[in-house]
């Protein structure tokens, strides 16, 4: 099973966006984050080229629209890069911007 690697504040994204008011999201954001490291697709899921190579949007419906962000960018871990609540059609330039930013991290980790 591939482990999960919280890029940055992920840990704090996560925590803040999937509150204890939000316990069905929480529920179903853990399910799918499981389901990729057992090796299968989210359920809902989309690539963000404008983000990176290899990033995917976890989409989840539950009560609002909350995306998870992240990279499975080796065999053996999950980078979670940032995880919110969408409030509009468009994904906001902050949260991309922000998910560059740590992608940019893994790489530059991963090189040296």
């Amino acid at each position: 099973m591939k482990s999960v690697v919280r890029v940055g504040s992920a840990k704090k994204d996560l925590q803040q966006n999937f509150s204890s008011e939000a316990r069905e999201a929480r529920k179903e954001a853990g399910y799918q984050i499981y389901r990729i490291q057992t090796g299968l697709d989210p359920k809902d899921w989309k690539p963000v080229i404008r983000v990176g190579l290899g990033v995917r949007e976890i989409r989840i419906h539950v009560e609002n629209e909350y995306r998870i962000l992240y990279v499975a960018g080796s065999e053996d871990a999950i980078f979670i890069l940032h995880a919110f609540v969408k409030k509009t059609q468009k994904t906001s330039r902050r949260d991309l911007e922000l998910a560059k930013e740590r992608l940019a991290l893994i790489t530059k980790e991963r090189r040296s």
